[in-house]
């Protein structure tokens, strides 16, 4: 981190902009961190889609089943590829013992993490006051820029007012936000001035942009799995939009409404209507597009052969898989 504890609101908006990418953690076929593959895929999003930041050990990375000795392993080589390859790293260093979680988060300060974010904290229930007590906790013994991440798959989300109590503390500097635009304006009319708001949906983006003056997308596994290192619709639209050149991004974007479809078949609708966490089909998804995945761990179902078949038909019609010369068989 380049600022100090009392700066870290005005380091967010300064450093926050354009793509940022959540990346998975990769695993071995004996279900142990795939160190080279990590290394693999932060080269492919650092140096091939030059991503502005990348969010390690959050929900993407299947931070529940990892143990805090390889949560800290994970974050100590994203940082130094990210540093190698330009890019910026926040950190999910939430565990269910506020304790840890301000072991984990001093640990990313110390590796050189330059911000962290935390989901809501998942367990014991908690009312309002207590919620706000555990952020107080974790952010009073730390000096890093907190985000606040309103996970509703912790069981609740965040109101708009808790929101912005929370945001009252002095490095919590962020939120990522993937609720309805609704609820995303009313947090905005109460606390957008003292952080940085991101609505993750990459279908909403430029209307964020254009209409909530958001600048930047924090974030999802979308920046990698929509793109190549010689196709980049998402990002191209995303400079556009910033630029306050919608119609020109719109046209970019829609480009990317084939991919939409297979995204909304193969993830959203297992994430949305049936309830699962659908890391297994991002990580088959990326191995197609020549990244490094493997299984997933125990709590996840694993994806079918079947259904990874099918999957790369459905990419193989978009397009997208024949601007990868050398993406991996299924």
């Amino acid at each position: 981190m380049n600022y100090r504890k009392s700066e870290a609101k005005e380091a967010a908006r300064a450093q926050f902009r354009g793509l940022w990418a959540a990346i998975t953690t990769p695993f071995t076929p004996d279900l142990q961190v795939d160190e080279s593959g990590l290394r693999h895929n932060m080269r492919h999003v650092t140096n091939n889609l030059k991503i502005e930041g990348v969010f390690c050990t959050g929900v993407m990375g299947e931070f529940w089943s990892l143990t805090v000795a390889e949560r800290k392993r994970i974050v100590e080589i994203v940082v130094e590829e990210a540093k190698r390859g330009g890019c910026k790293v926040i950190a999910h260093t939430c565990h269910h013992s506020a304790h840890q979680t301000v072991e984990l988060t001093q640990h990313a300060e110390r590796t050189g993490a330059d911000f962290v974010i935390l989901m809501n904290p998942y367990y014991p229930p908690m009312s309002n006051d207590t919620i706000y007590e555990w952020f107080e906790f974790v952010a009073s013994r730390v000096n890093i820029g907190i985000w606040m991440f309103d996970a509703v798959y912790s069981g609740y989300g965040l109101s708009p007012e808790l929101t912005a109590r929370i945001a009252g503390i002095e490095n919590v500097c962020g939120l990522k936000v993937p609720r309805t635009i609704e609820h995303y304006a009313k947090v905005q009319k109460l606390c957008g001035d003292k952080i940085v708001m991101s609505n993750p949906n990459e279908d909403d983006w430029i209307t964020m942009m254009r209409d909530y003056g958001q600048k930047v997308y924090q974030s999802s596994q979308r920046p990698y799995i929509y793109q190549t290192a010689t196709w980049t619709p998402f990002r191209d639209y995303t400079e556009l939009g910033l630029a306050g050149r919608f119609e020109e991004a719109e046209k970019i974007a829609k480009q990317l409404q084939p991919l939409r479809e297979v995204h909304k078949k193969w993830l959203r609708l297992h994430w949305e209507d049936r309830r699962v966490i659908p890391i297994a089909y991002i990580k088959a998804w990326s191995e197609l597009m020549g990244m490094a995945g493997g299984p997933v761990r125990p709590g996840l179902p694993q994806i079918t052969a079947k259904e990874r078949q099918e999957m790369r038909i459905d990419l193989e019609r978009t397009g997208l898989l024949a601007r990868i010369p050398t993406a991996k068989a299924a």
